[in-house]
């Protein structure tokens, strides 16, 4: 039965306030949570940045839920830092935690000061972080010269269960080259035959494990309301790569997505009013195969949201998940 998720966006809420949110989610049905992990939002409007992993912990502690993050060792966090953290975690709070590794954004990874590399590199450099986790999550000594460096590193609280390495994905050709590595594959909602291809080409190339999706999504009582939430706080987030992935702070998204119009962001966005219309989108994302559906509702009062999700649109998705 696929789970349905919340999906925690650091860049838009305050940690203290996020924290509350994800345990209003779990009360009122939703079945596991989500979170993203910058130092920087991408528009100054959303205005949050806290530390995932402190937060993870207060919310493992403090729900039910199991958690995922989304990060990026390699450049911003050393890979034997990653994995420290997470056998943590993974330690105190068993099968309820995994990761999702990507090769990062230059957003956030610019503030070591180190040079930006090009996506081959970074995706290489991905490759050998995973590689130096897994070592060291399997209790061994690791000492690794490449792309990172690592030097006699040793976890000594080595998880029982070990957490998943889930490979986050945009494009057909990120999901292929991930099934090598990954115990599972997320992804954010595209049209329905790009997602197709993105699950095909994982599963036809030997991926194994669940299959995540993303849903950024407004809603509201009114569909202006729910027009002009989406404008607000996800008009900087509609760009293809390699914009996201290279430009260097919150300034320079508000900048190119000055001119962005709700066409283009209902293109990223679910905008509806009509929660019978939510349940559909999600529905479909369902049949396609996925595993698991995390909501993002891109505004920043999560309340009316979750009560409304979690009363109306929860038990229907049930229905669709159990038919």
């Amino acid at each position: 039965m696929a789970a349905i998720g919340f999906h925690a966006s650091h860049e838009q809420i305050s940690p203290g306030q996020l924290l509350k949110d994800v345990q209003r989610a779990e009360e009122a049905g939703f079945d596991a949570a989500m979170c993203s992990d910058h130092i920087e939002p991408w528009s100054a409007r959303q205005g949050h940045s806290g530390f995932a992993w402190s937060w993870l912990g207060a919310a493992l502690a403090t729900t039910n839920l199991r958690f995922g993050v989304v990060t990026a060792p390699g450049q911003r966090y050393h890979p034997a830092i990653i994995a420290h953290a997470s056998a943590t975690l993974a330690s105190m709070f068993p099968d309820r935690f995994w990761m999702a590794l990507g090769s990062g954004e230059n957003m956030n990874e610019h503030i070591t000061g180190g040079p930006w590399p090009q996506k081959e590199t970074r995706q290489h450099r991905l490759e050998e972080c995973v590689d130096v986790i897994r070592r060291l999550h399997a209790g061994g000594e690791v000492t690794h010269h490449g792309l990172v460096t690592v030097e006699q590193a040793r976890i000594w609280d080595v998880p029982e269960t070990k957490p998943l390495l889930i490979a986050p994905a945009i494009s057909t050709e990120t999901a292929r080259r991930s099934a090598a590595w990954a115990d599972g594959l997320v992804t954010v909602n595209q049209p329905p035959g790009k997602l197709q291809e993105m699950l095909a080409a994982y599963r036809d190339n030997g991926g194994r494990g669940k299959a995540v999706l993303q849903i950024h999504l407004s809603w509201a009582g009114q569909e202006d309301e729910a027009t002009a939430i989406a404008m607000d706080q996800w008009r900087s987030n509609v760009f293809a790569p390699p914009v996201p992935w290279d430009l260097p702070s919150a300034a320079h998204f508000d900048g190119v997505s000055s001119g962005v119009g709700e066409d283009q962001v209902r293109k990223s966005v679910n905008v509806s009013a009509s929660l019978d219309q939510h349940v559909e989108w999600l529905g479909g994302y369902l049949e396609l195969g996925f595993d698991e559906l995390y909501l993002h509702f891109v505004g920043q009062d999560q309340a009316p949201f979750i009560d409304a999700f979690g009363s109306k649109v929860l038990p229907q998705l049930r229905e669709v998940r159990t038919a």
